[in-house]
């Protein structure tokens, strides 16, 4: 049961960073990422990177759902939560 719920983690995090690397290689329109990022950052704007990267969560866990490995869903719903969590303090600092 921990195990899986590891797994989900993992891979709610590694949705999250492809899906951050997505998002700022479109946005970023021809930009690379180190320089998107930056610029997100001294703009105020990457929380909402962060959370259009979180997009890929809702793929991983559906596919989790579908396949009946609940616990594995489980953990990719906690670290959505988590990054929604962050996402909201580095706002409101």
């Amino acid at each position: 049961m921990k195990k899986d719920i590891f797994i989900g983690i993992f891979v709610g995090l590694i949705a999250n960073a492809i899906g951050l690397f997505f998002s700022a290689t479109f946005l970023g329109r021809g930009d690379d990422f180190v320089t998107v990022i930056k610029a997100a950052a001294s703009e105020g704007f990457l929380g909402k990177l962060i959370s259009l990267g979180a997009i890929l969560n809702l793929i991983a866990f559906f596919i989790f759902i579908r396949k009946k490995q609940d616990y594995r869903a489980r953990g990719v719903l906690l670290i959505t939560v988590f990054i929604a969590v962050f996402t909201f303090v580095f706002k409101l600092f």
